[in-house]
């Protein structure tokens, strides 16, 4: 009922939309002399204002056009190279006959796979994690589908079908690449990781970096750590889970829609939201145009959510923010018990923000406790200073002093033969 309410609530402001429309292309004129006045201005500003906050935010593009190597401005395609139902694998294929004229041979550069986070927001929301890794590595993402838009034919995904993707598409990219997972999974990346090194996968990565991750939802418990654990699971069942409506390709699926998840995250800051906007209509009013577009660019993002299928979000809710299954080492795929000690080959390196909100200091680190069957010079932990979630993937900090790090872990590691893997050294603290 609630998804239906919504939807209908987003069609009543069609009018609004549309007068807003109206109203700007009328007086939004270079030679219109009201437009220049104050209250014309004022008029502009909140016509653009109402047309943002009413509007509708479907999945963005991609807008990566192309990446500067050493100088040089390389055209970049995003290029599907696998899919499912319910993921498509984009490779960011850097152009061929230009990396050659430079000196580079397609394929030569190592592979990276970006594991995006499904909790609510599009894999575009690491648009600046795939750009800063571009110059160095072949940029390869995990980009989910919106469960609404999955018919309910194409059966269940859930948390162990999460597992089954990321190893699917570390299959297709190939052996000794590199992972990063971006928050949310930090659990199933691991899980699909020491899977694979039992089975000795030989698509195994030869390193895995995990961001801002709840391997630990127990350390550093944040407000929506506390959040599931306060309430009941069936809390969540009953009040978080809601049916497709008619007007989309998969009616009738339990879904959790990603406006609530959108809701939560805003309320967490409402004031901050609220500042933003206004600030939005004075620098309109001002004719500040760069601060403007910087606040269009950021809640064209932020505001672009998709749903995700109410078994993915239950088994998340419970078996990684309630039970804590990994940490306690009692998490199962599929009967099977994930065993991280089994993990020997694959590097790890951890990286946590300062002031993160979403995920506390500790969570990420957790994961060295857990992957016991790994040499102390093969893992690397990182806190970045002065930044939050959002700056532990994405920003000005980020590119400049976590960027630099990772590529430092993964090049040692391309770089070390058998012998300096057998060698015993301290756990690298990366400073």
């Amino acid at each position: 009922m609630l998804y239906s309410v919504v939807e209908y609530g987003r069609a009543s402001m069609w009018p609004l939309r549309l007068g807003a429309r109206g109203l700007k292309a009328a007086i939004d004129l270079p030679h219109h002399a009201f437009e220049k006045t104050e209250m014309g201005k004022s008029a502009v500003a909140w016509a653009t204002l109402m047309e943002s906050v009413t509007r509708y935010y479907g999945k963005p593009d991609w807008d990566i056009e192309n990446t500067v190597i050493n100088g040089v401005e390389i055209a970049v395609r995003p290029m599907p190279v696998w899919s499912s139902p319910w993921a498509r694998l984009v490779h960011f294929q850097r152009d061929p006959s230009e990396m050659r004229d430079m000196g580079r041979k397609p394929g030569e550069d190592p592979r990276l796979l970006i594991v995006a986070p499904l909790s609510g927001h599009f894999a575009t929301l690491l648009r600046g994690t795939v750009e800063a890794f571009l110059p160095d590595y072949e940029v390869f993402i995990t980009d989910w589908v919106d469960a609404r838009m999955v018919p309910v034919w194409q059966g269940r995904f859930d948390l162990d079908s999460y597992i089954d993707h990321v190893r699917r598409m570390l299959e297709v990219i190939g052996g000794g690449a590199n992972v990063l997972a971006v928050c949310q999974p930090g659990p199933p990346v691991l899980a699909a990781i020491a899977l694979m090194s039992e089975d000795n996968d030989p698509a195994l990565p030869a390193t895995m970096t995990y961001m801002g991750s709840p391997i630990d939802a127990r350390r550093s418990p944040t407000v929506p750590n506390e959040l599931a654990e306060e309430r009941p699971f069936e809390w969540f069942e009953e009040n978080m889970i809601h049916t497709v409506p008619w007007m989309y390709p998969g009616a009738m699926r339990r879904v959790y829609p990603g406006f609530v998840q959108l809701a939560s995250f805003m309320n967490m800051n409402w004031a901050r939201h609220v500042d933003a906007h206004w600030g939005f209509f004075n620098h309109l009013v001002d004719g500040d145009g760069d601060s403007a577009d910087k606040h269009r660019r950021f809640y064209d993002e932020y505001l672009s959510v998709l749903d995700l299928t109410a078994e993915f979000y239950l088994q998340t809710i419970k078996k990684v923010f309630q039970e804590h299954h990994l940490a306690r080492g009692v998490f199962r795929r599929r009967g099977r018990l994930v065993r991280p000690e089994a993990i020997t080959r694959v590097a790890l390196m951890t990286v946590e923000g300062e002031k993160d909100d979403i995920s506390g200091i500790g969570q990420t680190q957790a994961a060295h406790e857990l992957c016991t069957g790994l040499p102390d010079h093969m893992q690397a932990d990182y806190v970045q200073p002065g930044v939050g979630h959002y700056g532990v993937f994405n920003g000005r900090r980020f590119e400049s002093e976590i960027v630099p790090r990772i590529n430092q872990f993964a090049d040692r590691f391309r770089a070390l033969d058998d012998k300096a893997k057998g060698e015993k050294s301290p756990l690298l603290r990366v400073v």
